[in-house]
């Protein structure tokens, strides 16, 4: 039955160009609409990785799912902790998985104490000895601003304003350390790695793959965004892809609940 919902989704999804061969892959995606995860999937069963970074992952369950006794493939959710990091169902990524059984897998999520304290300390403070070299000192203030407004409007302008700029700290820190395991990934496995994460940090113009030509710039990298509608033709990124729309509600709902 899956791979039958797999194959509908996919042909409702218009093709996608053979990606290049490069050293990193970075597979952006709306974490909540599985034809994008089924599209991720696809892709890498075509570049075989050696290695796979999630975003949704921490080192500690990649750590922990290594030393389980897994028989059946669908009971590595499980093994990974998979639902205490509120993403969508495992099931929906494991396609993933299974096109590259033999990738090794790393986890890039941060501990909720560490980017609390990039909220409140700055990115730098919780990155370490390398921040400069991966940009996370002295922002150019254009980007920095623009990721601001991007924070308020993803926050349904309901956040104080003084809160927007430790968000946008937040939000570099994950790009930082994002790259950072990439690069440990490529180094370890002789790559072709990818990274599987939200459309906003597969940005060419700032997210990882900018951080990756800024500190291992020999690094060839290529980056996909994915959408539900045809994109802005200047989206950063080096190939979009358009898959229909998933029903949700309205995000908004959740800061407004309880009001009036």
């Amino acid at each position: 039955m899956r791979k039958l919902v797999t194959a509908l989704l996919l042909c409702a999804a218009p093709a996608l160009a053979d990606p290049p061969n490069v050293d990193v892959y970075v597979l952006g995606e709306v974490h909540d609409n599985p034809a994008h995860h089924l599209r991720q999937a696809e892709i890498v069963g075509q570049v075989a990785p050696r290695a796979i970074v999630f975003e949704m992952l921490s080192p500690a369950q990649v750590a922990a799912a290594a030393t389980a006794d897994v028989q059946n493939p669908a009971d590595l959710g499980d093994a990974y902790d998979w639902e205490s990091g509120g993403w969508p169902p495992f099931a929906e990524y494991l396609p993933i998985f299974e096109a590259a059984p033999d990738a090794v897998i790393y986890g890039a999520a941060l501990p909720r104490a560490e980017v609390r304290r990039a909220i409140s300390d700055g990115a730098a403070a919780v990155f370490g000895d390398d921040a400069a070299a991966y940009g996370l000192i002295d922002l150019p203030a254009e980007i920095f601003d623009e990721m601001i407004e991007e924070q308020r409007l993803a926050h349904c302008d309901m956040l104080p304003p003084e809160m927007l700029p430790g968000m946008v700290q937040a939000q570099i820190l994950r790009d930082a350390v994002f790259a950072r395991t990439i690069l440990e990934a490529l180094e370890q496995t002789g790559g072709p790695v990818v990274m599987i994460t939200g459309n906003g940090h597969a940005r060419r113009d700032r997210a990882i793959p900018a951080i990756l030509g800024r500190v291992a710039p020999a690094v060839s990298v290529w980056a996909l965004g994915q959408f539900e509608g045809p994109p802005d033709p200047d989206e950063p990124f080096d190939a979009t892809a358009i898959s229909p729309p998933v029903p949700r509600d309205d995000p908004c709902l959740v800061f407004t609940k309880g009001q009036g």
